[in-house]
């Protein structure tokens, strides 16, 4: 006789942990806003951003498994799309910085000044424009997009399990 696959109610494990982080969820914004900083059940607001980056984390990392893992789709690392648009987004900033950084540089970023260099490099010209910028983070993660795409596509991969 086969044995029945376990069902959302009689998982006391999973059940158990969901209420823990709607218990969370719940309280530690609660003790952040209701008591005092002197209270001894008071949560700073560090700790309270900090637990919220915590589950964003968490909420990532359960995505990739389930897109992965227990879906069976290959995932591409979409996480480097999004590194590559922040990344061009944190050049226009550094950008606008200018000679307030630490260094007092008004053409080089800080850590530019700091690594020695004497000029700025030629892919970093445009990032002083907010539109170039914008259009930046939209152009190479899309550029990388394709190339992927294509290779994909070209050798007719056609997903994540083999045929035996």
């Amino acid at each position: 006789m086969k044995a029945l696959p376990k069902t959302f109610a009689s998982d006391r494990a999973g059940t158990w942990l969901l209420g823990l982080l709607l218990v969370t969820g719940i309280l530690v914004p609660l003790l952040n806003l209701s008591t005092g900083e002197a209270h001894p059940l008071h949560v700073s607001t560090y700790t309270m951003t900090l637990l919220g980056k915590y589950l964003c984390y968490a909420l990532l990392a359960i995505s990739v498994d389930m897109i992965w893992g227990y879906l069976g789709i290959l995932s591409l690392g979409h996480g480097a799309f999004f590194a590559l648009g922040g990344y061009a987004m944190g050049m226009y900033l550094m950008r606008q910085i200018g000679s307030r950084g630490v260094y007092g540089n008004p053409l080089l970023p800080d850590f530019m000044v700091f690594l020695n260099w004497k000029a700025l490099p030629w892919f970093w010209h445009g990032f002083n424009w907010f539109g170039f910028a914008v259009l930046m983070v939209i152009l190479v993660p899309a550029a990388l997009a394709i190339v992927f795409g294509w290779l994909a596509f070209r050798s007719r991969v056609t997903g994540s399990t083999s045929r035996s």
